[in-house]
Parts: C-alpha cells; sequence; structure tokens
C-alpha cells in the first residue's frame, strides 16, 4: 500500500489543479519522474478529464496507478487531431521510450531454421541461429513454436534420437534410454540399426517436414506397397507403423481447428503483478503457431489488452481479418480502426460468447494460466486458471491470491464459535486457520456472531506490527451464507474504512455449493468450472474446520459439567484440573494424593474428587 507524506499529497494536488487546465482534446500525456525519466505514457481522447483523474480520490484507481501517480514529478502532452492519431503516437513513444508503467512488449521472435547435422549418422534439431559447422540448414521458417513442435513429432514417428550421445562412438556403451522403450527411437546406441536404414528414416523424417502430414502419408503408402510386393514384409510393417502414427497425429491435430479461415485468438490471465498473455494464430482453419508472453504489470484486464494489442500488431507484418478476444479492451473501436487501415482490409475485435470461439478463448486462457504457473512458480495452472476465473466472475480488481473465508458454528444458540480458514494461491494455508469463541452474542444470532468475528479479525489488523498473519488483508473474503450474511457485513467494513470486497457462497438443498451471494442477489458459478470447484473447496473446508472446532468446545464444555457437578469444584479449578491432567480418564484415574497435589487443589477437594469417580469403592470399603 502506498503511504504519501504530506508534502507528496500537496504535490498531487498542485498537478491537479495544472491537469484542469488542459483541453478537452484528443492527445498524448507523458508522466515524468524526479530524474526526468518517463515512466508512463497514455491516450486520451479529453486530455483534461483523463489526466485530471489521476491526481483526483484514489480511492478508484488500483495499486499500480496509486505508485505510479505517488512518482510522478510532472507531466507533458502532445495535442492530436483525433484518437486515432493519439493511438499511433503512443504506440511509437511507446515503442521508443520503454516506460517503467506501461505493458512493455519485446519482439524477440526472430526466425527458426531445421538444422540437419552431417556424417553418417545426422541429427534434427530446430535453432535460430545458421552455422559455419558443416550442417545443412532448412529455412527460414517465421513460428519458431511450429518448427519446434514439427521437429519433436517427426523424431518421434520415424523414431530419431534426441539424446546427446554420439555415433558410432557410443555404440554399446550404457544401456537404451526411455524413449526405446515407449518406441520413440530406434536405439543406433545399440549398435543394432544400420546407417542406410537410419539415413532412410532421417530423410522420410524430413520430407515429413516438408510436405506436411499428407504428403508424408502418401509417399510412405506407396514404399509400403511397393516392399509388401517385393515380400519385404519386415520394412513394410515399419513403414505401416510410421503411416499409423502420422494418421494419430492428424487426428489429435483436428482438435486445435478453426471455422474461420484466419484469425488470433488472445486471452489474458493476472496472477499479482505478472501478466500472462497467450496467442494462438489459425491459418487455413488450423493452428499454426502459438505465442506466450509474461508481462510485468497490474493494471485493469481491459487496459492491459489494449496496450498488448496496439505493441504487439506494431510488430507484426501479418495482422489477420478476425481478432478474438477473452475479453473488453479500452479504446476497441479506435485499435479496429488502426488495425484496418495497417492491414489495408477491414480488421475485426470480437468477444464470443458460446460455441467453437469461446471454447478456443478458454483453451488459450488455460494456456496462459499454465504458461502463468510455470513463470511464478507459486500455483498450477488449474489453481492460476481458477482464481483468474473468480476474478472474473467476481469482477475483482485484482486476482484474489489471498483469500479468507468464515463460517459460524452453534447447536441452539450453545457454544458459539466461528472457523477462519485461509487459502493462498489456490491452495489452502493451515499455518493462517484461525479459531474464534464468540463473545458479545448469545442465542443462535448468525449475523450477530459474524459481525462480531469480522470487527475483531480487523482490530487485529490495525494492531498487527508485521504484514504477515492479521496484519495481512486478504484480496477476497467469503463467508458461508447467503447475502443476508454480505448484508451484515459489509456496512460494518465500510465503518472501519477496511476495503475487501466480500461475498457469501451459498449451498443447494443438498449441501452442496451453487452460487454466489452479493448485495443486490446471487452469481451462479455452476458454469465456471476452475471457479466454481476452488469455490467449493472453500466452502467445505471453512465448514469442516468450523464444525470441528464447534465439537470440540462441546466435548470440552460436557467435561466441565461433569467436574463442576462435584461438590467444591467449580470452573476455575475444574480448567485447572484439566489443564494438569489433560483427560477426563487421567482424572478419574488419579489418587487422592495426586489430586491434591494438582494445582488448585486442597484435601477436602481432592477427597471429593476422588470419590466422586470412586464411589462404588468407597462404599465397599464403608462397609463392616
Amino acid at each position: 500500500m502506498v503511504l504519501l507524506t504530506e508534502e507528496k499529497k500537496q504535490h498531487i494536488r498542485e498537478l491537479r489543479k495544472k491537469a484542469m487546465k488542459l483541453p478537452l482534446h484528443p492527445g498524448v500525456y507523458i508522466m515524468h519522474d524526479k530524474d526526468g525519466t518517463i515512466i508512463y505514457i497514455g491516450k486520451a481522447k479529453a486530455l483534461k478529464n483523463r489526466v485530471s483523474q489521476y491526481f483526483g480520490s484514489d480511492k478508484n484507481h488500483d495499486e499500480k496507478v496509486r505508485r505510479m501517480v505517488s512518482n510522478v514529478e510532472y507531466f507533458e502532452y502532445i495535442l492530436t487531431d483525433s484518437e486515432f492519431e493519439a493511438l499511433i503516437l503512443e504506440s511509437s513513444l511507446i515503442k521508443q521510450h520503454q516506460p517503467k508503467y506501461n505493458i512493455l512488449l519485446k519482439d524477440d521472435k526472430g526466425y527458426s531454421y531445421i538444422k540437419v547435422t552431417g556424417g553418417d549418422w545426422p541429427r534434427i534439431s530446430e535453432t535460430k541461429q545458421v552455422l559455419d559447422d558443416g550442417a545443412k540448414y532448412i529455412g527460414p521458417y517465421l513460428s519458431a513454436w511450429t518448427i519446434k513442435d514439427t521437429v519433436e513429432e517427426a523424431r518421434k514417428i520415424f523414431r530419431l534420437p534426441s539424446c546427446t550421445r554420439k555415433f558410432p562412438q557410443d555404440f554399446g556403451k550404457g544401456r537404451p534410454c526411455l524413449n526405446y522403450y515407449i518406441q520413440q527411437c530406434c536405439a543406433p546406441c545399440r549398435g543394432h540399426v544400420s546407417a542406410a536404414d537410419y539415413q532412410e528414416a532421417v530423410q522420410e523424417a524430413l520430407d515429413f517436414i516438408r510436405g506436411g502430414t499428407s504428403d508424408s502419408v502418401r509417399m510412405l503408402t506407396e514404399k509400403m506397397n511397393e516392399a509388401a510386393e517385393n515380400m519385404e514384409f519386415e520394412l513394410a510393417a515399419r513403414i505401416r507403423d510410421r503411416i499409423a502414427a502420422i494418421n494419430k497425429l492428424k487426428e489429435r491435430q483436428k482438435v486445435v481447428a478453426s471455422r474461420i479461415e484466419e484469425q488470433d485468438v488472445m486471452a489474458l490471465v493476472l496472477g499479482g503483478e505478472k501478466v500472462s498473455i497467450q496467442v494462438f494464430r489459425f491459418s487455413g482453419g488450423r493452428l499454426y503457431d502459438r505465442e506466450s508472453f509474461i508481462l510485468t504489470g497490474d493494471a485493469e484486464p481491459e487496459q492491459i489488452r489494449s496496450e498488448f494489442l496496439t505493441q504487439y500488431y506494431a510488430i507484426r507484418d501479418k495482422i489477420p481479418p478476425v481478432v478474438t478476444l477473452d475479453g473488453a479492451a479500452n479504446d476497441s473501436e479506435v485499435i479496429a480502426e488502426w488495425l484496418t487501415q495497417k492491414a489495408g482490409r477491414r480488421v475485426k475485435l470480437h468477444i464470443p460468447v458460446k460455441g467453437e470461439q469461446k471454447q478456443l478463448v478458454e483453451m488459450c486462457r488455460t494456456n496462459a494460466a499454465e504458461a502463468l504457473a510455470q513463470a511464478t512458480g507459486r500455483s498450477t495452472g488449474r489453481e492460476t486458471s481458477a482464481l483468474d476465473e473468480l476474478r472474473q466472475l467476481l469482477n475483482l480488481p485484482k486476482t484474489p491470491e489471498y483469500i479468507e473465508s468464515y463460517d459460524i458454528s452453534n447447536l441452539a444458540g450453545g457454544e458459539n464459535v466461528a472457523g477462519m480458514v485461509v487459502f493462498e494461491n489456490g491452495r489452502p494455508l493451515k499455518s493462517a486457520y484461525r479459531k474464534f469463541k464468540i463473545k458479545t452474542v448469545e442465542g443462535q444470532d448468525d449475523y450477530g456472531s459474524m459481525r462480531e468475528v469480522i470487527a475483531r479479525r480487523f482490530e487485529e489488523y490495525r494492531a498487527a506490527e508485521k504484514a504477515e498473519g492479521f496484519g495481512r488483508l486478504p484480496d477476497l473474503i467469503l463467508l458461508d451464507g447467503g447475502k443476508g450474511h454480505v448484508s451484515a457485513v459489509r456496512p460494518l467494513l465500510q465503518q472501519m474504512q477496511i476495503d475487501v470486497p466480500v461475498y457469501g457462497m451459498v449451498k443447494d438443498d443438498k449441501h452442496r455449493t451453487r452460487a454466489i451471494a452479493e448485495d443486490g442477489g446471487e452469481i451462479a458459478i455452476n458454469s465456471n468450472r476452475a471457479a466454481f470447484t476452488l469455490v467449493s473447496q472453500i466452502q467445505d473446508e471453512v465448514h469442516r474446520f468450523a464444525i470441528g472446532y464447534h465439537r470440540q468446545q462441546r466435548k470440552k464444555s460436557s467435561i466441565s459439567t461433569t467436574l463442576t457437578s462435584i461438590p467444591g469444584v467449580g470452573e476455575t479449578r475444574a480448567r485447572a484440573l484439566m489443564r494438569h491432567f489433560r483427560t477426563l480418564r487421567a482424572v478419574s484415574e488419579a489418587t487422592e494424593e495426586m489430586l491434591r497435589q494438582a494445582p488448585g487443589m486442597n484435601a477436602p477437594a481432592a477427597r471429593a474428587v476422588y470419590r466422586y469417580f470412586h464411589a462404588e469403592e468407597a462404599q465397599e470399603a464403608e462397609q463392616p
């Protein structure tokens, strides 16, 4: 959280006064820090309205904007004739200055080549450099992903080695690797494959890479028929297996296809200050390239999409007629106009809501989530996807990496307790779980009990010195209950000036998670699979934890009632006995001497407790 000094607040007020004097005109604004470095560049349809927003109230700003504003020393601006011209100028200036608080995209694609080493045992690999090393290079190709994937598939189909062993030097040295046993390598390391057969497999793999699956199948079918006619049945069987492998690959490729002949599909996933963006590129209705970007930034998704689109296509020559997005982008009409002008034909920005295109967007999002999980190492792709899905579903300002959930448990108003569980990055953080005994509410008043628990939790937040445990603000609070619980808690948080989103978790008649509750009604989550699974897990966990604590308290209460029914033993002495002996059974088995030596006990009380648990023995001893 950004804390501003009084001097800095005064400086921001001065910047606002200057911003209010700007014209209501399209243009580009440029923010500088105290060293004169450009830290942010933006565009506006009306400069006065847009720039003055930065220096007004920060309640509607996300954390990134607050940090940026706190570092602004001064700003300048450039007027343009239209918002369209402002977009082009903004894109050019961002590329030139690379400001810290803009989404920055680097063009590191380059070209890829297929490298075929020389000698009797050539190797096939993908590379980005052409060296003078005697190898043969095929290319260049624009799509590194396609070439890398194709080379890998060719090696599997034609059973070529991908290890680092050298042939013939390493013949017979060590056992074959796993690829041989799963029939993805012919294992020339065994020394049982002739150089001629190996070279033939390499050539067939290169034909497959150059000609694609259809041409490769046709040529291999001719070879298989010829081998069968010459009664070379072993060779024919080997070629048959290669054809089967290629056909299997073709069937798998059909899954990633589009009815739209040429389009790009984009999706993003937010994770703290990291943004993962995935781009699927289609041509001829088939996926031909995939690009993955991990960027730094925590702006609103609409702003991220806007900045990414302008930077991505500023460094791309090929612009498809359709760009399919997973959500809205700021200034989408202006961006579409710019893309249309750049492509020389109409370009449409499309946000699908159902059908094949929606499925493609979801697949793209899943891959973006997996890339973010790999980059951060904090969660799996499934957990990252669930958190981002929950952010979108609840329209949260940031990904809810730290979620607190609360549940009240009692029996007819007795032993009123609450449980708090924490999920960090989609996983239970059990070290942060907390238990509450309700102190100020009597009887069965779940709303009052929830208010007490939330009030105590955030009083602890204000008193905490470290930003951990109760000293950390959650990104989201989920209450086990409906909109009544939400309505009971939200005014309290507003009164305490705690800005944390609060929602309820609603169950159906079979006690299964059904929806998320808010003040105005409910949000159905059944169609959002990842978010639904996560919320169900949180609700089940907080219910389990609260009920477990309630049962524990009931058991203690039962034990306490047993001891306080003994003459001379009150609640204080009963608690002291339980702390000393741990269990009621240990108390019952203790001798009178052991009871007398326990803290808080005296001889009469010890005798009374002993006789209570040994009444039959005492009666037998008194009989003549």
